[in-house]
């Protein structure tokens, strides 16, 4: 997970963003026009996330490669799991279902496609480790797998009803259980997975220092390290940051989205999704357009992994205990759809273990697709 690295060198933009935190607080306070809150508190979320990074790759830094792995991989996608937990106990389960299809729809189209299209632009082609690739792409397909099969058995047997009085559906216990106990397999296989890159297989993800050490002309201007005690203090401010404006973003969703004409599938699955990816996003471009492809992949075919085998069950698991009911992972069609293609997708363009910008290129022609798609679902 060395890319978070690449968040403490040029990409200081998401820090131009932090004066939209106090801003989202007050706004909220005085009652202002909920679209106002709800893009103002997307842009707060960005900066805080971006800080969340840097503190965790500094401590990973610190605590050496293996607990530095585990650091990364656990705070990954902390703004989003964040995000949703607030969803969820307000009820918002179709918010929280459409920004985990969104994220990992962002990370494989949307920043792979801008990483090669970028990347690629004055090249005759980009190469990459196919193997290191394949392994994550493999392990994203077997999740979409089990993402997919509770939404099959719900086709076939489940019996989902409006609650009374709500537009929202409450599935039958059996979805819950199925779904709880997928939920539980992904994370037994997330674990086999640090095991993997971590441990056993961590030359794949962690190449020796000697054959990677090429001198870069942007880490001088990285600055003095930071201590345990600041990373620590950071990622705790970080962490409180990224809680009250998640908090007033989730707030406000329902009303922004009958302001603006969207619906709240669209919201969930478009912009909650890339803002709490907005900085990781930025980095894979960057780094990209470096010819670090590698990383680029990395970033988002791991950070979509992640999210189905992590994010994805940790949240179910947690809708047992927040809001009024559980979340099953049961996703609608169009959700299932994006996810298929994109995780087709992955394996393809990773198996060749090089890109072009004209494959970038073709990557963000099928997100807008399905971006157009979602508006149309919704309106």
């Amino acid at each position: 997970m060395q890319w978070r690295s690449f968040l403490t060198s040029g990409e200081g933009w998401p820090y131009l963003l932090v004066p939209l935190i106090p801003l989202a607080i007050v706004l909220d306070a005085i009652g202002a026009s909920a679209i106002a809150i709800f893009f103002v508190s997307a842009g707060g979320v960005i900066p805080t996330a971006a800080l969340m990074g840097r503190a965790t790759e500094e401590l990973a830094h610190r605590s050496g490669p293996g607990i530095g792995g585990l650091l990364n991989v656990t705070f990954g996608n902390a703004p989003e799991i964040i995000i949703a937990l607030f969803a969820l106990n307000k009820g918002l389960h179709e918010v929280v279902k459409a920004s985990l299809i969104g994220s990992m729809l962002g990370n494989i189209l949307l920043v792979l496609g801008a990483s090669m299209f970028i990347g690629g632009l004055g090249r005759d082609r980009q190469r990459f480790d196919r193997t290191a690739a394949s392994s994550q792409s493999a392990m994203l397909l077997l999740a979409a797998v089990a993402l997919v099969m509770p939404a099959i058995f719900e086709l076939v047997q489940g019996q989902g009803l409006p609650l009374p009085g709500d537009e929202r559906v409450h599935y039958d216990a059996k979805v819950e259980h199925l779904s709880l106990a997928v939920a539980l397999v992904l994370i037994a296989t997330y674990c086999a997975g640090l095991l993997f890159s971590l441990k056993t297989h961590r030359d794949l993800f962690n190449p020796p220092h000697d054959e990677t050490a090429q001198p870069d002309p942007d880490a001088e201007d990285e600055g003095e390290p930071w201590t345990i005690r600041r990373s620590i203090s950071m990622l705790a401010i970080a962490g409180v940051a990224v809680g009250v404006m998640s908090e007033i973003l989730v707030g406000s969703i329902s009303e922004a989205a009958k302001g603006v004409g969207l619906s709240e599938f669209f919201i969930g699955v478009i912009v909650v999704a890339i803002v709490g990816n907005a900085a990781e996003h930025w980095v894979a471009v960057l780094v990209a357009r470096k010819d670090k492809m590698d990383l680029a992949v990395n970033i988002a075919i791991g950070s979509s992994a992640q999210i189905a085998l992590f994010a994805a069950p940790v949240l179910v698991l947690c809708s047992f205990f927040l809001g009024p009911y559980p979340m099953p992972l049961v996703f609608n069609g169009f959700e299932l759809g994006g996810l298929v293609m994109a995780v087709l997708i992955a394996n393809h363009v990773t198996n060749e273990g090089e890109s072009t910008w004209f494959e970038g290129l073709q990557l963000l022609a099928v997100y807008v697709v399905l971006g157009l798609t979602f508006l149309f679902a919704g309106s």
